[in-house]
């Protein structure tokens, strides 16, 4: 990758990166290309060592002062529950703070870039707004919180970029501008990280701070804190789009029964979601209905893009269908990693067999309630099995499968004996990292076990 010239005037500066992960040593990567002094600082040997050997310094509190600037990973603790230390330094120091999307969009010239954030539906908004580019045949990058680090990738002039941004990213950016800002909801998440729903809430509000005349806000209204934002929103500068799934108001983009409809150019729906696999339920006609005005906001006609609804294929872990075994269907959704976003695929399917559970976060799971109508038993695994367990008491039947290997094996069984047309649905309304070190190492594990089940079931059959 070349250097931009801004990012050549740090030739010979010391700059401190902080977490040496995927992002921090891609950032590594670019300083040493333009000869800056990289000082690395991170808590887990093995990660400096990686940086020093891509010739960064190793970094002691003791070098925070000297630094030019400071570029944090998102996965560093910026102020809950405690700032880490070298955060503390360099704000005494007066050292500036950004992350790797900051310094990437002030250092490299890119074409109109469309910003992505909300609690649930980011990565699947994100990759079929990049998706509908292509098919518009616009070529786009996709990058911050999904695929590539940002410093992994090289953008042309006028090349459009596609960025999905979390509530980490978000609080350290300063400059950072979206020609396309796109909210697609709130749910309380990450509040050890944030301290509280207001402070979450203020860090995924900054994706707007920056915007001004000719920008865009595309902001779904489906729930009570999106819909406030979007009227604060129609008070400020940039054109205000505003989507929602069932019935409109005024001239907002919206969906009903799988069919957009755009108020601004006609009465007749210019997209049908309906039959598209990677866009099943309400949600992802939320995201798709995002999708849509986000490409409309750049200038692109419908006719231009909303094919690309049909052959875009969707994400893993995010209800991908892994398998289908004469009556069952085996449905690996590992991404829901809080209630809200399990309720998701609890209300896509029927007859779920529904296998739950790992690491819980604040809140309880009373949201789930109203969807439990279309649950024949529930699976639970992880720390938050007995939680969960005691949550459904007398609502479904539940199983204590503490594994998911266990949870899988019994889903399955009950499953096929129940004759019907069901789901085997793992949505854990939990994150991971009790047994697994990520969600995708979850559903990676859920799709290898799924496979082998339906293989050792043939063979039985075959046998008997």
């Amino acid at each position: 990758m070349s250097a931009s010239p801004a990012l050549a005037a740090w030739q010979g500066r010391p700059v401190g990166v902080i977490g040496l992960a995927r992002s921090g040593i891609a950032v590594v990567r670019a300083l040493v290309e333009a000869g800056a002094q990289p000082v690395a600082f991170d808590d887990r040997p093995s990660a400096l060592a990686t940086a020093v050997g891509l010739g960064a310094r190793q970094g002691a509190l003791a070098d925070i002062s000297s630094l030019s600037l400071l570029v944090a990973s998102p996965g560093i603790p910026f102020t809950h529950p405690a700032p880490h230390p070298v955060f503390e330094a360099a704000r005494a120091a007066g050292v500036e703070i950004v992350g790797d999307v900051e310094l990437f969009c002030r250092t490299h010239e890119t074409g109109p870039i469309i910003g992505v954030t909300g609690t649930n539906g980011k990565s699947t908004t994100s990759a079929l707004i990049h998706h509908l580019l292509e098919e518009a045949g616009l070529p786009s990058l996709l990058g911050g919180n999904i695929g590539k680090a940002v410093f992994e990738l090289s953008p042309a002039p006028g090349q459009p970029f596609v960025l999905e941004l979390s509530s980490f990213q978000l609080d350290l950016i300063s400059r950072f501008r979206p020609k396309v800002a796109v909210w697609l909801n709130l749910t309380p998440d990450h509040l050890d990280r944030h301290g509280s729903i207001e402070g979450y809430l203020a860090a995924k509000k900054r994706i707007f701070m920056n915007q001004g005349e000719g920008d865009i806000a595309v902001v779904a209204v489906d729930d009570a804190i999106s819909a406030k934002l979007a009227n604060d929103r129609a008070q400020s500068s940039p054109r205000l789009m505003r989507v929602r799934v069932g019935e409109p108001a005024g001239d907002e983009i919206f969906v009903q029964a799988g069919q957009i409809n755009d108020p601004t150019i006609g009465y007749e729906p210019v997209a049908d979601l309906a039959g598209i696999p990677s866009l099943r339920g309400t949600h992802n006609w939320q995201n798709a209905a995002a999708a849509y005005a986000a490409l409309r906001g750049l200038g692109l006609p419908p006719e231009r893009f909303v094919q690309g609804f049909a052959s875009f294929k969707g994400l893993p872990h995010r209800m991908e269908e892994v398998r289908r075994f004469r009556n069952l269907c085996l449905v690996n959704d590992s991404k829901a990693t809080n209630p809200d976003s399990a309720t998701r695929s609890l209300a896509a399917f029927e007859n779920i067999f529904w296998i739950a559970g790992g690491k819980a976060k604040p809140g309880g799971f009373a949201s789930l309630d109203p969807y439990l109508a279309n649950v024949r038993h529930g699976y639970f695994i992880g720390d938050a099995a007995a939680e969960m367990i005691a949550a459904f008491q007398g609502k479904i039947p539940t199983t204590s499968a503490g594994t998911l290997e266990r949870a899988l094996a019994a889903a399955f069984d009950d499953a096929r004996s129940s004759g019907l047309e069901a789901t085997i649905l793992l949505a854990p309304a939990c994150a991971s990292f009790d047994q697994f070190t990520s969600y995708e190492a979850r559903g990676e594990r859920f799709r290898e076990l799924a496979l082998d089940l339906g293989t050792r079931a043939e063979v039985r059959e075959i046998v008997t």
